[in-house]
């Protein structure tokens, strides 16, 4: 299996470029600083490297990705080689990037509308500071605003609260710190940067869903049938309604993605091969024209 899942910073912007023809094909490359796990003499170390994206994901990366940002590639390892300009030949390894499914990225100032905090105290510290204050500060913090007292605290260092008249201050080692998550959201946090997954599943995601699926699907045949990258393709479909009906509504953008000339429906040919796509059994072909 060839599969490879990396978490790094864009050292620069990517770099977009658009095959010509009828149905241009956006190709992005970047390369990634990934951290190593062990630093080397006490110092961070990073690898960095080479990545390839295709089609809608390469428009997404030209639209998001800036240098500096945190991503996440999922792919392949692809090794290749050429001859340079003095004769010398070079060998090369990218990571071809398959996954993407992010819908649309939007900035905002906060996440206090999709993550609620929780506080209680800390005992092996609150306790012998605080003694028998313990249960007003726990009572306090069960009843206090978990938005702004995470504000105060990440603000100030500390978290001040008035217990029957007497100030008590709380670092975040007094505190015992939790996050609940709005229901249909995901939330990832890492010092000042949060990162709020909406998982919501309206029909029109739904039927992005099945076309990502059917796409990944095309692109796979394609390789196992030896295609090369630019080779143009006819597409077939067989044994599903509601797959055939997708493909029909969405016919423009599968073309687009595998570079195929036209899809036929109803039957298949050339490289055929069945597929469960989310729970959908369907038959595909690809041909190379």
């Amino acid at each position: 299996m060839n599969k490879v899942i990396l978490m790094g910073r864009l050292t620069r912007d990517p770099d977009v470029r658009y095959t010509t023809g009828e149905n241009p094909l956006a190709i992005a490359r970047y390369t990634l600083a990934v951290d190593r796990r062990f630093h080397k003499d006490g110092e961070a170390t990073a690898d960095f490297i080479s990545c390839v994206v295709f089609g809608r994901a390469a428009e997404f990366a030209e639209k998001y990705f800036r240098q500096g940002m945190r991503v996440l590639v999922s792919g392949r390892i692809q090794t290749g080689s050429y001859t340079n300009k003095e004769g010398q030949r070079v060998y090369t390894t990218d990571i071809i990037a398959d996954e993407l499914n992010v819908k649309e990225v939007k900035f905002a100032d906060d996440v206090e509308s999709f993550i609620s905090y929780s506080f209680k105290p800390q005992l092996r510290t609150v306790g012998p500071k605080y003694g028998k204050l313990l249960g007003g500060i726990r009572t306090a913090l069960a009843q206090i605003n978990g938005s702004k007292a995470m504000n105060e605290l990440k603000t100030n260092g500390v978290l001040v609260l008035d217990i029957d008249g007497n100030k008590v201050e709380l670092t975040e080692e007094d505190l015992l710190i939790e996050t609940a998550q709005t229901e249909g959201y995901v939330t990832e946090s890492e010092g000042e940067t949060a990162v709020v997954l909406d998982t919501n599943l309206t029909p029109e995601l739904i039927e992005e869903g099945f076309v990502r699926e059917i796409i990944s699907k095309v692109q796979t045949m394609r390789k196992e049938a030896g295609f090369e990258v630019m080779d143009k393709i006819r597409v077939s479909v067989k044994d599903n309604d509601k797959i055939i009906e997708t493909m029909k509504a969405n016919e423009a953008e599968i073309k687009s993605e595998v570079l195929a000339e036209e899809v036929v429906y109803g039957e298949t040919n050339g490289y055929v091969k069945e597929w469960n796509i989310n729970k959908e059994h369907v038959t595909l072909g690809v041909t190379k024209l």
